[in-house]
């Protein structure tokens, strides 16, 4: 079906048209009559359509010359439309190439304006990390002096607690021996009742005020006992808590670790570019010496010719002065 509406009647009506001006009705003279309307495909056909029925009616009436030559002729303006239907459809193929190719091309400068966005996205992620690596630096010495510190106080409760058993020790060994020179105290006081009970009633009534006194100082001592029990259940609860953060530390301090070693494999060839730069220094050093030897050997003779200098000096002095004295005796 013929596209933009066009039909044979109006194709022919416009090759009429053309005729009449004198022109030849060529597939874009056609199309150009039709006004810029239907597929040159569909034109070649109805105008191929068109010269064969006309081709036909003229062919009765002429001699067979003029019918060849007249073939001859439409075989030519055939070729010539077919030909130009042919650069026709390269041309359109052309264009369409073409714009495939501004297509592509506008890709292309988009994802060359998008690769460079993406470079500069990489670009600040790498400073984003390098900010990281040294942020993560500062925290690593940070937390190795902060565990340093933790060790230290470690080291100071497990001596305090150290402390604190030995005291509670020597306590409760006072207190054994409290009760046990009770008990003996007791034991001698009864045999002693039972001794001298009758002819030393005096003496009983002393030993109980004694043994009375004796009982307050043990529940003294009793009391004492019981603030201490209960301070060592506090300080083992206070060593408890210190022990879970301490493995809560030594924990943070393996990651910290973990990370240190990674930074120390960092800092491997920054070490090596140290070692290079001792040697520098050290030759340096070596050079610094020996100018300072030489410098030193300079400054000896520099010493011995001022030393002559001086002694130069004092007998130019001498002789001047003798010389006066001769010329005073002349004058004289």
């Amino acid at each position: 079906m013929a596209r933009g509406g066009i039909n044979k009647a109006l194709v022919q009506k416009a090759r009429q048209a053309i005729l009449a001006r004198g022109e030849n009705p060529s597939i874009d003279a056609v199309r150009v009559e039709l006004g810029n309307t239907g597929s040159k495909t569909t034109i070649h056909r109805y105008l191929k359509e068109l010269e064969d029925a006309e081709r036909g009616r003229v062919a009765a009436s002429i001699p067979l010359s003029e019918q060849l030559a007249n073939l001859v002729g439409q075989l030519a303006d055939q070729l010539k439309e077919d030909a130009q239907a042919a650069v026709a459809q390269e041309r359109e193929q052309l264009a369409r190439e073409r714009l495939g190719y501004q297509n592509q091309a506008r890709q292309a400068e988009s994802r060359i304006q998008q690769l460079e966005s993406q470079c500069g996205g990489l670009t600040e992620q790498l400073q984003a990390v390098q900010q990281a690596l040294q942020q993560e630096q500062q925290q690593r010495q940070q937390a190795e002096v902060e565990n340093a510190r933790l060790l230290q106080a470690n080291r100071d409760l497990e001596e305090r607690l150290q402390d604190r058993d030995g005291q509670i020790r020597s306590l409760e060994e006072k207190h054994q021996h409290a009760r046990d020179a009770l008990e003996h105290y007791r034991q001698a006081s009864k045999e002693q009742r039972e001794q001298e009970q009758r002819r030393h009633e005096s003496q009983v009534q002393q030993l109980q005020l004694e043994l009375r006194q004796l009982q307050q100082t043990l529940i003294i001592k009793q009391d004492e006992l019981t603030q201490l029990n209960r301070d060592n259940a506090r300080l083992l609860a206070e060593a408890r808590q210190l022990q879970k953060e301490q493995h809560a530390q030594q924990q943070l301090l393996a990651q910290k670790v973990q990370a240190l070693e990674a930074a120390q494999s960092a800092l491997t060839g920054t070490e090596r570019a140290n070692e290079a730069l001792e040697q520098r220094c050290s030759t340096l050093q070596e050079e610094v010496s020996r100018l300072g030897e030489a410098s030193a050997t300079q400054a000896q003779q520099a010493q011995g010719l001022q030393e002559r200098l001086v002694e130069a000096t004092t007998q130019l002095k001498l002789l001047g002065a003798s010389l006066a004295n001769s010329d005073g005796a002349r004058s004289t």
